[in-house]
């Protein structure tokens, strides 16, 4: 499927939708479909949708993919549309991805927050920043604003108020997270955001603390794993809280439940350095979706083949989990490693 976003404008569906729609229609057969609900924007409402294929079987590992949580990042969303329309082409021809699925499931979720999608803002149509959305507050000094606040739903980075429930968009990750991934021994999480610096970057938690996670051996294996397999890579690999620290971080909150039911679940955002493309077009500026988003179609293109290696590399990273994730015999010293690497040195 030859997937093209010219010309998404204002017209119903949007172009992100109506994309992950036709790959619902084109390729059905053998994909789980779920609606999660509707999200209400004006006189409209826009459908939350997860899609899963791959062995379903409860002692098989899960690698999960989310985009689109801040609406006006469409290009996380683009990336995983793209990905999810290769594996489905693929996955009619081809034995060894065939094969590979047997050993895992692949749920995605590329299309968060349609409703800030389809009104062009960070927040959803409740003025509510997702990712600020969890009752996970900051351990230490959170960066003022950008780390979440409860001023008002007018400023950026809005929590949400104290004595609210969970916004539908961020439930919805929620339950995706503790019905398919958490009750697996092994799952990954990938979340695709747009916005920060020059580089592109591979967070891990903590957000609300610069403490260690328990599994930083674990994740220091994973990027070793990458690292060695694809040497040319351009990434950055490190704690969140090395950029800054934030309040109500979903993918905190998962993880803190995850520690509590003993499965090992690893959650990652990819972070697209949206600089690097100002830089190259410096008329973006001037556009508020331009300062997220790729806006040439031919570096929209660049940016859909660019992390396609990692990508594929979770997948099999999650299938093969047993052959690289440590035993209790190297856990401490490679967490001693990972804990000089990170957090002593500093660096990435």
């Amino acid at each position: 499927m030859q997937i093209s976003y010219d010309g998404g404008g204002r017209g119903l569906p949007f172009a992100e939708l109506a994309t992950l729609e036709q790959l619902i229609e084109d390729y059905g057969d053998g994909l789980s479909v779920h609606q999660l609900g509707k999200v209400a924007v004006e006189d409209r409402d826009f459908p939350l949708y997860a899609v899963s294929l791959g062995n379903p079987a409860p002692d098989i590992p899960v690698i999960g993919f989310f985009g689109g949580v801040h609406g006006i990042e469409c290009i996380g969303t683009r990336v995983l549309l793209s990905f999810l329309a290769s594996v489905l082409e693929r996955r009619r021809w081809d034995s060894l991805l065939n094969t590979q699925l047997e050993s895992v499931r692949m749920v995605f979720m590329p299309l968060v927050n349609p409703g800030g999608m389809w009104l062009r803002r960070r927040s959803n149509p409740h003025g509510v920043d997702l990712m600020r959305n969890s009752p996970v507050d900051c351990a230490g000094k959170a960066t003022f604003l950008i780390g979440g606040q409860r001023i008002s739903p007018n400023l950026p980075w809005y929590r949400g108020s104290a004595n609210s429930s969970m916004e539908l968009e961020s439930a919805a990750i929620c339950q995706v997270v503790r019905e398919i991934l958490l009750p697996r021994s092994f799952s990954i999480a990938l979340d695709c955001h747009s916005g920060f610096g020059m580089r592109d970057r591979i967070w891990f938690p903590f957000a609300y603390s610069k403490a260690p996670i328990p599994h930083v051996a674990d994740v220091f294996a994973l990027k070793n794993l990458f690292f060695r397999a694809y040497p040319h890579h351009d990434y950055t690999f490190e704690p969140q809280s090395h950029q800054y620290m934030t309040h109500g971080d979903l993918w905190d909150h998962l993880y803190l439940e995850a520690l509590q039911q003993g499965t090992t679940f690893l959650p990652l955002t990819l972070e697209m350095g949206s600089w690097r493309w100002i830089k190259k077009n410096p008329l973006q500026l001037f556009s508020k979706f331009g300062l997220f988003n790729p806006l040439p179609s031919h570096r929209l293109s660049r940016v859909l083949r660019r992390h396609l290696n990692w990508l594929n590399f979770l997948v099999a990273a999650a299938a093969s989990y047993r052959n690289w994730l440590p035993t209790d015999e190297e856990r401490d010293a490679l967490r001693q490693t990972a804990r000089a690497h990170w957090y002593e040195a500093n660096v990435a």
